[in-house]
């Protein structure tokens, strides 16, 4: 028994480019990036840096960073234009306008 409907067979997608595509659809564009760039930073920064460090949010540019201690947040403010421009390259885009130190 036939329905008169035809089976297309579709080739595989990455699942990365599907969920892209539901967040986009669904206007989550912004928040994909900002969780991609909380997600990041382990890996820009090392594991000696990211032991020291919490990462709070992203904010209209603004990438929250809580440190654990004075000695780590002075060095840290140093290298923040760095920092900021590797997470950028990571992401494609300038998701981090600026890096707050805390």
């Amino acid at each position: 028994m036939t329905t008169g409907l035809k089976k297309t067979k579709k080739a595989p997608r990455r699942i990365s480019l599907i969920v892209e595509e539901v967040f986009s659809g669904l206007g989550l564009d912004d928040a994909r990036e900002q969780y991609r760039a909380l997600h990041l930073w382990r890996e820009i920064v090392g594991e000696t840096i990211a032991a020291e460090t919490i990462v709070e949010r992203l904010t209209d540019g603004q990438l929250f960073i809580r440190v654990k201690n004075s000695v780590w947040r002075m060095e840290l403010n140093f290298r923040k234009k760095e920092l900021a421009s590797k997470i950028n390259s990571f992401l494609g885009k300038e998701a981090v306008r600026e890096i707050v130190f805390r």
